[in-house]
């Protein structure tokens, strides 16, 4: 089985869960609401079933979801880029998504956090410390940016920028999908 395959199954697995649980329901309550087995859904929420698009399907509108949310790849842990040495240009992040985008300078003061709040399903955070030094933190992790330094990460939870010493600036895009 190929690597794209794994995190495709990995997705849904997680997805799923977090849908199904979200809402409150049973593995037997779901099965029921989408003409599906329980059996075909602990499969699914554990990545070893191959389900078909109907079952992905009849799975996402009994959850109220689009067929793309159960099969999207969100982002659980963030992509950090570390300072380079040298000059030039360099790339920092990309994405082949057309997607809508706001770009903010932000001077953080010292010990002073700014939080976030989510900002919706498919929205991801991008930041790139200019000067000082950045605690981003989020839900299950934290991580601590120099000069140059980058992250990437899911703008869905909420986070917060904290300025590690001094004074820190920070330039932070935030991508959303277009609808």
């Amino acid at each position: 089985m190929s690597a794209s395959t794994e995190r495709l199954r990995a997705a849904i697995a997680e997805n799923l869960r977090y849908a199904r649980g979200s809402r409150g329901f049973s593995l037997r309550d779901l099965a029921e609401q989408a003409g599906v087995s329980k059996a075909l859904l602990s499969q699914l929420e554990r990545g070893v079933a191959n389900p078909t698009i109907e079952v992905l399907s009849a799975v996402a509108t009994a959850l109220d979801l689009d067929f793309t949310d159960l099969i999207r790849t969100p982002l659980y842990e963030p992509q950090v880029l570390r300072a380079a040495a040298g000059e030039g240009a360099r790339t920092l992040f990309s994405s082949p998504d057309r997607r809508r985008f706001e770009v903010y300078e932000t001077t953080l003061a010292a010990g002073e956090p700014r939080d976030s709040a989510p900002h919706g399903r498919g929205s991801e955070e991008f930041a790139y410390v200019l000067a000082g030094e950045v605690v981003l933190e989020s839900g299950q992790w934290t991580v601590r940016l120099g000069p140059g330094d980058g992250a990437r990460f899911s703008g869905e939870a909420e986070h917060s920028y904290t300025a590690g010493g001094g004074t820190a600036r920070l330039l932070t895009l935030l991508s959303m999908p277009s609808d």
